[in-house]
């Protein structure tokens, strides 16, 4: 304690966080580095692989997604002109109407600075082995500083020349990250995303084990190439996996697996992203609100402990915002003659992205904005179109009322798959009777983890985790309320942090604020909401909470050793987890509140 009271937080940090790798996955992006780094490195999550097969995919998940039906058409339709009252702007079928008649190009706003900024055209990815790759005469040349002279001298190097000539229609066997969402549709190349929906991307169309080589692959090659950390080395480095709340106990021991097996780190731990996102902040006590690409959950934390029972599931996220935008500027007429296909090509759901990170945000009255809409058609360069985007208000408005956001794209894996018969969360631990279908769902007063002061906590039985069908303020108060304790509801409404890539989202903080307020029932006796400012980058917070959980943990009682692991996995009766324990390190809890 002496030592934590006099440490330097840098010093601390440079120190223990040398050679811990802190890894939080998510469906769309994965954040990962070093704990002594300030922020870590953001890859897009995703894999492209070279196939033969006829006919081709272009995404693995495309054959996934159902067509819209008239019912959710006019759901949308309905939760439009709801949106629309609430904004003050003109009905669905008004706006409609009006653009029968040429639309005139409206002016940049000038207190928006991004609406005037030019976009840059994404280029298609050079999907062939590179030459210094690809030409091993190149590689063990005596004089490689004369080897280009050589080529044009002797006939050996000329037959050499020949060969890196021919190299060049040989195709990568793998892309990752960005550049494998700008791989053009017209080469032999399939786009698989190992996580959808906040699960392991099973099914009957992405096989189990494929799932697995995928992320081996995309993890393996992050630690090697971007934080050159070789397979070799890795024995000397420890990883901390800071996952959402929404993987199932199964899907942790995967993951497990393969950091420890695969990647050959020598030790591991897992934490909740929730709580690693409250200590991200500097906070031990609040509501947070995970906002994702593809999933939104929220979870309270009280006094450095998550409660189970608060947690709540959204299917939709970011991308479902940018979706939508493109489908309300179509019923508006607004988006150029061209082809934008957001399930067959991945660089026009790049494109979408990225307008509604300039253009979007939530504020009252009409909302419009100049931009340069680019159309990427097969293998073809990218053509440019300016246009006028329109009601930019109400995509972002759909986390409210999901039914704008039609969940038409990337339903959740099948749940069937997630039954875990190794259940070994800290719910069935130190059992004195094995749990079986006919008990309750309700508490197991056997269980003990030896620290009488959590003893009152209620633990809850593993079970798949269900999603809610409401909208984000509906699900923020009935995540509190759910607690049972004024005093703790209170406090919690005070204290909700929002985390992620759309918490970005301009205007979003106080429209939470306010629709929460209204969602509290009349009879609670609470009348104050407040959504804290995060200290940094709401993306990063969780992956910064990790670094700081995994650094303060100077026992490391509860890390899963590499051989360990290997030969026994976890039983019963051993106080390793791989899920957070209903308490946390004294020396943590001492070091973030001090």
């Amino acid at each position: 304690m002496d030592y934590l009271k006099s440490v330097v937080p840098s010093h601390l940090f440079s120190e223990r966080g040398s050679n811990l790798v802190v890894i939080n996955p998510g469906s769309a992006n994965i954040r990962i580095g070093l704990a002594s780094q300030d922020t870590p490195l953001e890859f897009p999550h995703c894999i492209a692989r070279h196939t033969t097969q006829v006919p081709k995919i272009n995404v693995q998940d495309q054959m996934l997604n159902t067509p819209v039906t008239t019912a959710q058409y006019m759901e949308r339709e309905k939760a439009y002109d709801k949106i629309a009252t609430a904004l003050k702007i003109p009905f669905l079928d008004e706006e409609v109407a009006k653009n029968s008649f040429p639309r005139k190009m409206g002016r940049i706003d000038g207190n928006n600075p991004q609406s005037s900024r030019k976009e840059a055209a994404f280029d298609w990815t050079d999907v062939y082995e590179k030459h210094s790759n690809s030409s091993p005469a190149l590689e063990s040349s005596e004089d490689r500083a004369t080897t280009k002279e050589a080529m044009d001298q002797d006939q050996h190097d000329d037959a050499n020349a020949e060969e890196l000539g021919s190299s060049k229609h040989q195709y990568r066997e793998f892309i990752f990250g960005e550049e494998a969402l700008k791989v053009s549709p017209m080469v032999p190349y399939t786009l698989r995303r190992p996580i959808r929906r906040g699960h392991l991307n099973i099914s009957q169309h992405y096989p189990m084990q494929q799932v697995f080589e995928d992320v081996l692959a995309i993890w393996d090659f992050i630690l090697t190439e971007k934080l050159h950390i070789p397979l070799s080395e890795r024995s000397m480095y420890s990883a901390l996996l800071v996952l959402p709340e929404t993987f199932d106990s199964r899907e942790i021991k995967e993951l497990l697996s393969i950091v420890l097996r695969d990647l050959h780190f020598s030790s591991a731990v897992v934490h909740q992203e929730g709580l690693a996102a409250a200590f991200g902040n500097g906070l031990s006590t609040g509501c947070i609100v995970s906002m994702g690409a593809q999933v939104t959950s929220v979870i309270c934390i009280e006094d450095g402990v998550a409660l189970p029972n608060t947690q709540k599931t959204l299917p939709f996220g970011g991308e479902d915002i940018s979706r939508c935008l493109l489908w309300t500027q179509r019923h508006h007429q607004t988006w150029p003659q061209i082809r934008t296909d957001l399930y067959t090509k991945p660089i026009d759901l790049l494109m979408l992205n990225r307008l509604k990170e300039s253009y979007c945000e939530i504020k009252e009255g009409k909302l419009e904005a100049v931009a340069v809409v680019h159309s990427y058609e097969d293998g073809m360069p990218a053509g440019s179109h300016k246009t006028s985007l329109t009601a930019l208000n109400v995509p972002p408005m759909g986390l409210f009322h999901p039914m704008l956001l039609v969940p038409d794209a990337y339903a959740p894996p099948p749940r069937v798959w997630f039954l875990d018969y190794e259940d070994m969360l800290e719910d069935t631990w130190h059992m004195e009777y094995p749990r079986r279908p006919e008990m309750s769902e309700g508490l197991y007063p056997s269980m003990n983890v030896g620290y009488p002061m959590w003893d009152s906590y209620p633990v809850y039985a593993a079970k798949p985790k269900k999603e809610e069908k409401v909208g984000l303020a509906e699900a923020i108060t009935r995540s509190i309320l759910s607690t049972g304790r004024l005093d703790l509801q209170r406090k919690l409404f005070s204290s909700i942090q929002l985390i992620g890539g759309v918490a970005l989202t301009r205007g979003l903080v106080p429209a939470v604020e306010e629709r929460v307020l209204l969602a509290i029932p009349s009879t609670e006796a609470i009348d104050r909401v407040e959504v804290l400012q995060s200290r940094g980058n709401p993306t990063f917070v969780p992956w910064k909470g990790g670094a700081i959980l995994g650094i303060l943990d100077f026992a490391r009682d509860g890390w899963l050793r590499r051989d360990e692991w290997i030969q026994n996995g976890v039983r019963v009766g051993k106080g390793r987890k791989y899920k957070d324990s209903h308490f946390l390190e004294a020396q943590a809890m001492y070091y973030i509140n001090s």
